[in-house]
């Protein structure tokens, strides 16, 4: 006899839908070569805060460790991308415990299987621009693990509906904020680098020209430490990467300067 379906499944519009309402990154003016690797993301949660955020990380280290580098000391660079990477390993370990701690729970309830989604998967080819974006393709992976686990407790009562809204915005929270906090990251070297050549224009000194026509680094003035001390020290909880005021404002700033 075969399988009676009694309800409509998702056949891919989902996607459609999620992919249709955000604005693609302009990713033309990066030259830099990327690694091809596949991903795919099942979860509600999962599925767009991959399309809304990692982009904005990658365009963002590309910009702090190819650009900036150009122009800025690299010490403060090297300072800037170390923030992020310890960030990013904080909230890798707040997602392995989340996964432990629900198995856990598994394990103790004699839970033996994990609820799975109806809607169709999105799978992507992603080009990986360096090792940041790689290390958070992989904390967006996780982050979509987490979340049929937690849907999976609170259908066997384990945990109240209200501990899983809880859980799942405090991890959401902590993803974004990676890559906000590197966009803000962004903009404050961009901002920096506009004001040396400010400094610079008003000491009257003169770009050289860059062999394809463009403004090329300034030869009579050599890369100089351009980062107040206080670049990656924050006052909330995300030590240094914050949420700038205007996330529209941010991108098109990071998007201008790469």
């Amino acid at each position: 006899m075969s399988e009676i379906d009694i309800v409509k499944h998702d056949q891919g519009g989902v996607n459609a839908r999620i992919l249709a309402r955000e604005n693609k990154a302009d990713f033309r003016r990066v030259e830099a070569a990327s690694l091809k690797m596949k991903a795919s993301f099942s979860s509600a949660e999962g599925k767009r805060m991959f399309i809304r955020y990692f982009s904005t990380l990658q365009l963002s280290m590309h910009f702090v460790s190819v650009i900036a580098r150009t122009r800025l000391d690299h010490a403060e660079v090297a300072k800037v991308e170390a923030a992020v990477r310890e960030q990013m390993d904080k909230v890798v370990e707040v997602g392995d415990k989340a996964i432990d701690g629900a198995e856990a729970l598994f394990q103790a309830h004699g839970i033996t299987s994990v609820a799975t989604y109806d809607t169709v998967a999105l799978a992507v080819d992603v080009g990986v621009l360096s090792s940041s974006g790689r290390r958070y393709l992989e904390l967006l992976g996780k982050l979509d693990q987490v979340m049929p686990l937690l849907q999976t407790l609170e259908i066997h009562e384990v945990i109240t509906t209200q501990a899983v809204d809880v859980e799942r915005a405090a991890i959401k929270r902590k993803v974004r904020d990676i890559a906000n906090g590197a966009r803000n990251l962004a903009t404050r070297m961009r901002r920096t680098m506009n004001a040396l050549d400010a400094r610079r224009d008003a000491a009257g000194t003169t770009r050289v020209p860059d062999a394809d026509g463009s403004n090329g680094v300034r030869r009579d003035v050599e890369i100089a430490s351009p980062l107040p001390e206080n670049v990656t020290q924050g006052a909330d909880e995300n030590e240094g990467l914050q949420v700038p005021e205007s996330d529209v404002e941010a991108d098109q700033a990071v998007d201008r300067a790469v």
